[in-house]
């Protein structure tokens, strides 16, 4: 039996995660509206523009979503080591929010780096869950 009071730090990191999408999309959906953007037209692809940026990093974070709760519970269902998933799902949450905010702000290389360090926590809980299950 699974003991999931080890993994507070793990499910805090998934509703942060709730909380970072649904900030993204009224970003996105306000900057729309501001620049008049008809809806179910396609966003100029310019990252000049910030609402193609916003857009971007919206749906970016819909691109890893599945992988993460999908990681995180299989983890969590094969026992894994409960502070190796925390952390890596910390950071995951962390490296996804300056994600978020180096898209806006259009820092090329920072946003690289903190789409690195989310695909290593992902790869971290995957890890965890495999090393638990042998």
């Amino acid at each position: 039996m699974v003991d999931l009071t080890h993994y507070h730090p793990t499910f805090l990191a998934l509703g942060l995660t709730a909380l970072l999408m649904l900030l993204q999309l009224l970003i996105a959906d306000v900057l729309a509206i501001v620049k008049k953007q008809t809806p179910g037209f396609p966003i100029e692809n310019n990252h000049a523009s910030l609402l193609f940026r916003a857009n971007r990093a919206h749906l970016n974070i819909n691109e890893s979503i599945a992988i993460f709760i999908l990681s995180v519970a299989f983890a969590i269902a094969m026992n894994a080591n409960s502070n190796v998933v925390n952390g890596a799902a910390l950071i995951y949450f962390a490296a996804r929010a300056l994600y978020a905010l180096s898209f806006y702000f259009n820092f090329k290389l920072m946003r690289s780096a903190l789409f690195a360090a989310s695909l290593v926590a992902l790869i971290v809980i995957n890890l965890a869950g495999f090393i638990a299950w042998f």
